[in-house]
């Protein structure tokens, strides 16, 4: 599966779970029936730096999950750790993109004060060696999206990041499917993120929500994410979780995540 959209449109690439221990992290996804890639510390710049930051991740077939943790006293470690102190669990959105030049100019024009794009790396252990993973990211200031880190990444190496090695799981998990965000009010919230990422609200899954080129997201208010969920919101806005699409025969089911991961995940099998 490409894992790079055609010019003009968004997919949703990844989530990711902030969390303060990833070993801890780890185990619980290996214990899920998840592929667990080793832990990988993360540079920013060009030349890089340290970010203060490292991760786990789970890749599908389609997009990915992230376990991203704070290492170091950095300012994207200290963004992390006042993350999770609001709740452990999913923070960030990602879309992935080819145009973060368009983006970042269809943000600006919107009025959501985007930073400028930012150079990503970290090291991917590959058959040939360890390679260096490269993403060119476009961020909103902290609170311009008040449900979390809502971002656009552009993928320069895909190939280091979707091995074959990592795509398959006990659990039967394919790809990332639709992302459940609680919000107080699901149309505003909605009309925002249409204006923010260029898509067009539609009905999903029972909810106003939007849709990508590949996976959706969903927004419920507190008692339909109840409903649907089965936990009270810790707090508002919270990003719930996700639904990952899995293969034809794998249970479908409703897990609430550990504490080491936190959130709600959803497997919902594909069709003969």
């Amino acid at each position: 599966m490409n894992q790079r959209p055609d010019r003009g449109q968004l997919v949703l690439d990844h989530v990711a779970h902030w969390v303060p221990a990833p070993a801890a992290a780890a185990a619980d996804l290996a214990a899920l029936g998840f592929c667990v890639t080793p832990f990988s510390a993360q540079s920013v710049g060009d030349p890089p730096v340290p970010a203060g930051t490292g991760n786990h991740c789970v890749m599908l077939e389609g997009g990915y999950l992230e376990f991203l943790a704070p290492l170091a006293d950095t300012p994207n470690a200290a963004t992390l750790r006042a993350g999770i102190a609001r709740y452990t669990g999913v923070h960030l959105i990602a879309f992935g993109t080819v145009d973060p030049a368009g983006d970042h100019a269809r943000l600006q024009a919107g009025g959501f004060g985007p930073l400028e794009p930012v150079a990503l790396s970290r090291p991917i252990e590959t058959p040939d060696g360890f390679r260096q993973a490269r993403f060119t990211v476009v961020r909103t200031k902290p609170g311009a999206m008040e449900e979390g880190r809502v971002q656009f990444v552009e993928q320069h190496t895909p190939d280091y990041l979707w091995q074959r090695q990592w795509l398959s799981h006990k659990n039967g998990a394919t790809r990332l499917k639709r992302v459940e965000i609680c919000v107080a009010d699901p149309q505003a919230a909605a009309l925002r993120y249409a204006a923010y990422t260029g898509l067009a609200t539609t009905r999903i899954d029972d909810a106003l929500g939007l849709a990508t080129s590949r996976g959706a997201f969903v927004f419920r208010d507190p008692v339909a994410m109840e409903r649907r969920l089965g936990v009270a919101p810790p707090c508002l806005p919270w990003i719930a979780g996700y639904a990952l699409a899995a293969l034809p025969g794998a249970q479908a089911r409703r897990a609430v995540l550990p504490a080491s991961l936190g959130g709600v995940l959803l497997f919902e099998p594909d069709a003969n």
